[in-house]
């Protein structure tokens, strides 16, 4: 079936273009959610007078992300983390635990946006990639410390 997609879809396409998906994920998903509509002679029309309108949307989030990125590198962020005798960290750091350090400096930023390849298991300095939106990704200073037991 043919839809013309409202929004960016991950694996599926981005806002405006017109992809062939399967029935059921365009009746039970698409559709509820109001990400795409059927692509009809008569949708074409309804989509070319709202794209203007989406467009401008679209400019001002990812001017806002863009600010947003700006905030965050340039933010320090630390975490204490317990050690033992040999230097060994307990634990490990994840992008929950990244996640609730930026929480605690005022920035609200989903954990899954949070691109760590492994979690952090060991004290120094990190650097983390953060995405705040399809288009926008920064990189942020993590400084893991330890404190003795």
């Amino acid at each position: 079936m043919k839809v013309i997609l409202r929004s960016d879809i991950t694996n599926v396409g981005r806002q405006g273009e017109i992809k062939d998906v399967s029935a059921g994920f365009v009746r039970n998903y698409l559709v509820p959610q109001n990400l795409a509509m059927e692509a009809t002679p008569q949708n074409l029309k309804i989509w070319e007078r709202e794209k203007v309108k989406l467009e401008k949307q679209r400019e001002e989030v990812i001017a806002a992300a863009n600010t947003l990125g700006e905030k965050l590198t340039a933010e320090e962020f630390s975490a204490k983390v317990k050690v033992g005798e040999n230097g060994k960290v307990f634990g490990s750091i994840t992008t929950a635990t990244v996640a609730k350090i930026l929480e605690e400096k005022g920035f609200n930023v989903n954990k899954r946006d949070i691109l760590l390849s492994d979690n952090i298991k060991e004290l120094g300095n990190y650097e983390i990639s953060v995405r705040l939106h399809p288009e926008v990704a920064v990189k942020i200073k993590l400084a893991v410390t330890g404190e003795k037991e």
